[in-house]
């Protein structure tokens, strides 16, 4: 997987070196409001400790912005400001000392505004995210334009996505990356290239294109994420789907699962995806039987119980919990540890070999001893 990595010109956000050969990062969002100061670096320290490596603000007006410059001294991880309409604002964040801006070419058109921007993150080393998102794209023909556009007529919504255009027709993709390039021209205009970029949309290959196709276009490292993805469960499937992709092609450097929930799920929800691709092995990896009439013991209590047990632990360990002979001995030898249950009993297993067999009544006991008999480096 390693070898597919796209090339990219290295970022560092904080101390979080994004791009250039680095592990995939996982970001989230805070969900409080950024203006109640202890609320936010509470819900952050929470995201510290899930496992989170970078935390994105929302900063809707001065108050937020000048929030930022306290919330950053009292956590210990990366902090984005994000930014809309407003360029004072990610002047104020720049100032108070946050790692990075992210700005929407979409509602920050104005040039002039855009160069001061510029230049406070040149001063102060501070690495820009144009951050393009489908359901906030200027208006069509009004790509860093900022007058004669009503944004309640602004055609994008009539413009095709990516399954329903047609040769030589201008689509939403070609508008994402339009947009996208008019504020990386601006920037290199500039001599800056301490830039990463996002192309995000709802529509899964709306958004896969989109990345492909800026991807071949400029060397920068690319954020990943499918914007309003949804729920806990329908919005991880839909994300996993878009990120997976995209992310076994090589294209991606960091990412942020979007969720209508806790953020906490969006740190693990990446985790999850990047696990799956062999990207990164943070924590426990656990595979688990589904189980069918074949099992003659619980398995789906069991696996649940021993995800449980393994969440609370930065143990990097892949653990196996099988339920018959069919597929059992196989997948719990693969693992670091495994667990074949049968009638009354179960075998453990740790790297292929078996090592234990214990009655039903200590399974879960005994596979949780070996876990925490494996070796930090297995």
């Amino acid at each position: 997987m390693s070898d597919k990595r796209r090339p990219t010109r290295p970022v560092i956000v904080g101390g979080v070196k994004v791009g250039g050969g680095a592990d995939i990062s996982v970001q989230s969002m805070t969900k409080t409001d950024t203006r109640d100061i202890k609320a936010t670096v509470r819900q952050i320290h929470a995201l510290e400790e899930a496992g989170c490596e970078i935390i994105r603000s929302a900063v809707p007006d001065m108050e937020a912005a000048k929030a930022m410059a306290e919330i950053k001294k009292q956590i210990h991880i990366p902090l984005i400001a994000d930014i809309h309409f407003h360029y004072q604002l990610a002047l104020e964040c720049a100032a108070g000392g946050v790692d990075c801006l992210r700005l929407n070419p979409g509602n920050l058109r104005d040039e002039a505004q855009v160069l001061q921007v510029i230049q406070a993150s040149k001063d102060r080393g501070i690495p820009i995210r144009i951050g393009v998102n489908f359901g906030s794209l200027p208006p069509v023909g009004g790509i860093g334009r900022t007058r004669g556009f009503s944004r309640h007529m602004d055609l994008v919504n009539k413009l095709p996505k990516e399954d329903d255009v047609t040769e030589g027709e201008y689509s939403v993709v070609d508008h994402m990356v339009a947009t996208a390039l008019w504020e990386i021209s601006l920037l290199e205009d500039q001599d800056f290239d301490n830039i990463k970029i996002s192309m995000k949309a709802f529509d899964v290959p709306t958004t896969i294109e989109a990345y492909r196709r800026l991807s071949k276009m400029v060397p920068y490292p690319l954020h990943l994420g499918i914007t309003e993805a949804g729920t806990k469960d329908s919005g991880s499937i839909r994300t996993a789907v878009g990120l997976g992709i995209l992310l076994y092609e090589g294209i991606g450097d960091t990412i942020r699962v979007s969720l209508a929930g806790d953020s906490i799920d969006e740190v693990a929800a990446g985790y999850d995806i990047l696990k799956s691709l062999n990207l990164r092995r943070k924590g426990a990896i656990l595979v688990a039987c589904p189980s069918c009439g074949r099992a003659d013991v619980d398995v789906v209590k069991l696996a649940n119980d021993v995800d449980a047990l393994l969440k609370k632990s930065n143990k990097e360990v892949k653990v196996a919990v099988m339920g018959c002979e069919v597929n059992g001995p196989g997948e719990a030898k693969d693992a670091d540890v495994g667990i074949a249950a049968g009638n009354g009993r179960a075998i453990i297993f740790r790297k292929g070999e078996k090592v234990r067999v214990v009655p039903e009544s200590e399974m879960l006991s005994a596979l949780m001893e070996e876990v925490e008999m494996t070796p930090a480096e297995a």
